[in-house]
């Protein structure tokens, strides 16, 4: 059996050649995307492998499918990456591969800890070799209350972290689930919002004007998640009338040509990212959340697995 692995990098490449035999796969790596591939060349699988960083179009999705690929695993949670439409209507199945939530969560933690001791000037003065404090003390968790909007597997282990600290949790879920609370609610009693939802049609923007507004002030606003999830041109606006106290942001709306490269010129062609990188009270790291061994392991494996049940099921049909 043989799997196709586009935008590989050096480490994936490296669990994939350790891991594939341990399921009888051999793999093709490449570490070019889907769209800079000969699909005619090379393609002996009806199940392939992709990561996050590329978008999946429609077009590419006809031409994996005149190729025989029935069958797409993304190396990632999201699947927003992919036209899952499209897929649907050509009969190919998208699968993700859902890892272990630690390194998200405790990243999480992390930013909202750098964002209540307003760490951000800190770093940027210490640089300089300015050794003064902030004009304004930190704030310790005890005393604040965080909202976690979706308590999936990765909301839920970052109230999990959280819950050593001391803080009031409230937890807010498409789902309704019995212990959460709604959004509106949370939104006015929060010190602390961290998103953890997916990105889908009903998610985009599902913190705009509206909901920016009814934000308890000088809140805190944490995404480790997805960066649609915020209308970040409402977020600046809030941002800038004080309205909000502060951004943590691991992700970005159209972050994709920006981050995972060193090319600083073309941060001018972002329509948020200089604005956003001015502001003291703004963190902005480039979508790193889950970015650790564990992490790729997990996720190395779960292809290699759901690879080989998903040409188990094929051949028994």
């Amino acid at each position: 059996m043989r799997l196709t692995v586009f935008d590989c990098e050096d480490d994936e490449a490296s669990a994939f050649r350790s891991l594939s035999p341990r399921f009888h796969i051999e793999a093709d790596i490449t570490k070019l995307p889907v769209s800079q591939y000969s699909i005619q060349r090379n393609l002996h699988s009806s199940c392939i492998s992709v990561g996050h960083k590329s978008r999946i179009t429609a077009s590419d999705l006809e031409a994996l499918r005149a190729a025989g690929v029935s069958c797409i695993i993304t190396r990632s949670i999201g699947t927003d990456h992919i036209d899952t439409d499209a897929a649907a209507r050509l009969g190919i199945t998208i699968q993700n591969t859902p890892y272990a939530p630690g390194g998200v969560a405790e990243y999480t933690v992390m930013l909202i800890l750098m964002a209540i001791r307003g760490i951000r000037p800190v770093l940027l003065r210490t640089a300089q070799n300015d050794w003064r404090l902030n004009t304004g003390r930190g704030k310790e968790l005890r005393d604040m209350t965080v909202g976690i909007i979706g308590a999936g597997r990765i909301g839920r282990a970052v109230a999990e972290r959280l819950s050593s600290f001391g803080c009031r949790i409230l937890l807010c879920d498409a789902n309704d689930k019995a212990d959460c609370v709604p959004m509106c609610d949370l939104l006015r009693e929060s010190d602390i919002v961290t998103l953890h939802a997916p990105l889908t049609a009903e998610t985009y923007h599902m913190i705009g004007r509206q909901q920016l507004h009814l934000v308890k002030h000088g809140a805190l606003l944490i995404n480790t998640a997805r960066g649609a999830l915020i209308d970040t041109a409402e977020l600046i606006c809030a941002l800038k009338n004080g309205c909000i106290g502060g951004a943590a942001l691991d992700v970005l709306e159209e972050e994709e040509g920006i981050f995972y490269s060193d090319h600083p010129p073309k941060a001018a062609c972002h329509p948020f990212l200089a604005e956003l990188c001015a502001m003291p009270n703004v963190l902005i790291t480039p979508h790193t959340a889950y970015y650790t061994d564990r992490v790729l392991y997990d996720t190395v494996e779960k292809t290699l697995a759901d690879c080989l049940n998903f040409e188990r099921r094929q051949n028994h049909e």
